[in-house]
């Protein structure tokens, strides 16, 4: 079955990284494209972010673009999360998400699968 299992979070202090970890398995990685999202305390479901399938074009919410940068590596079925000068506003559950093959990047999807997600703490 798809599984989908984020890595990497943490607390941190304003200004700083931490680079995310999504591994994929029990379905064809290479053939879809991927997303992280995040969800704050007391808040909404936000997208954070896409990938398409070769990793040549991505995607990001204005809240992160220019601070956080989406890789993936098909050879290992991973996605990945790369996050510098975090901010507070950062603070949230990251999950990575399956995209279905129908939908448009650059924009919240209805996921199919996604991860139970790693808590990202940015505090001093």
């Amino acid at each position: 079955q798809v599984q989908l299992v984020e890595s990497g979070g943490g607390l941190v202090q304003p200004g700083g990284s931490l680079r995310l970890s999504c591994a994929a398995s029990g379905f064809t990685f290479s053939s879809y494209s991927m997303s992280w999202v995040r969800q704050a305390p007391g808040k909404g479901l936000e997208w954070v972010s896409d990938i398409n399938i070769w990793g040549d074009s991505t995607y990001y919410s204005d809240s992160v673009k220019g601070r956080f940068t989406i890789s993936r590596d098909n050879a290992k079925n991973t996605l990945y999360l790369q996050m510098n000068s975090l901010k507070p506003e950062d603070t949230a559950v990251y999950c990575c998400a399956k995209v279905p093959l129908s939908a448009n990047l650059g924009k919240m999807n209805r996921y199919d699968y996604w991860g139970q997600g790693t808590q990202v703490t940015v505090s001093s």
